[in-house]
């Protein structure tokens, strides 16, 4: 096997570990770059209509990238819907995905009460994420869930349940405090501040 043709299976190597992705962002990436490397092999070989087909893909691979990080922190693009704590839908969605939320969440398990926030967050019609909140005393709203679907893992769309929507404002929250050991770079990014094995947003700050 010669080093062109090592490129060509590499090529397609590529495009097929795209499609094993659950994660958009990361599938349009892989298979872009998959593209990217069959239009130099093809073309290297003389093989034009295969040029043009991966030319096409790179491109449509191009756009739907850029759409989906121009929206990515678009508040536009998303809905946060509150729904009571004890809402079939939310339990039902919470059901489906319990075991990819166990995965992230160690020995997760919810039990509803009039203590309880619980927001649903939206593409559309589609629910692409979940946050549910606990009154922990003292004006603190402890986050007891912030799950993502792992179709939308790399938008973290729960930001929108805790930036500028004053959906914990209204019930009357101060602060709201992340689950312990829950280290995720975008809390930084959206305004909490690293207290402990924790974050924390402190509300009165955005007024």
């Amino acid at each position: 096997m010669n080093w062109i043709e090592l490129v060509g299976w590499t090529g397609s190597a590529v495009l097929v570990v795209s499609l094993l992705q659950t994660r958009v962002l990361r599938l349009r990436g892989i298979n872009l770059v998959g593209c990217l490397v069959l239009i130099g092999y093809n073309a290297s070989v003389g093989v034009w209509p295969m040029v043009g087909l991966n030319v096409v893909l790179a491109v449509i691979n191009i756009v739907y990238l850029w759409r989906m990080l121009r929206s990515r922190h678009d508040a536009a693009s998303y809905t946060v819907l509150e729904v009571e704590p004890d809402d079939r839908f939310l339990g039902h969605v919470l059901d489906v995905h319990g075991e990819d939320i166990a995965r992230h969440n160690d020995g997760f398990r919810y039990r509803p009460t009039a203590q309880d926030s619980a927001y649903l967050v939206l593409q559309g019609d589609v629910t692409v994420g979940v946050v549910l909140a606990r009154d922990a005393g003292e004006g603190t709203a402890e986050v007891v869930l912030d799950w993502v679907t792992p179709s939308f893992r790399d938008f973290s769309p729960g930001e929108f349940v805790f930036g500028e929507s004053g959906l914990f404002e209204r019930r009357g929250f101060e602060r709201v405090l992340s689950p312990a050991g829950m280290h995720h770079p975008y809390y930084e990014r959206i305004g909490f501040r690293e207290h402990g094995d924790r974050w924390v947003l402190e509300l009165g700050d955005r007024r």
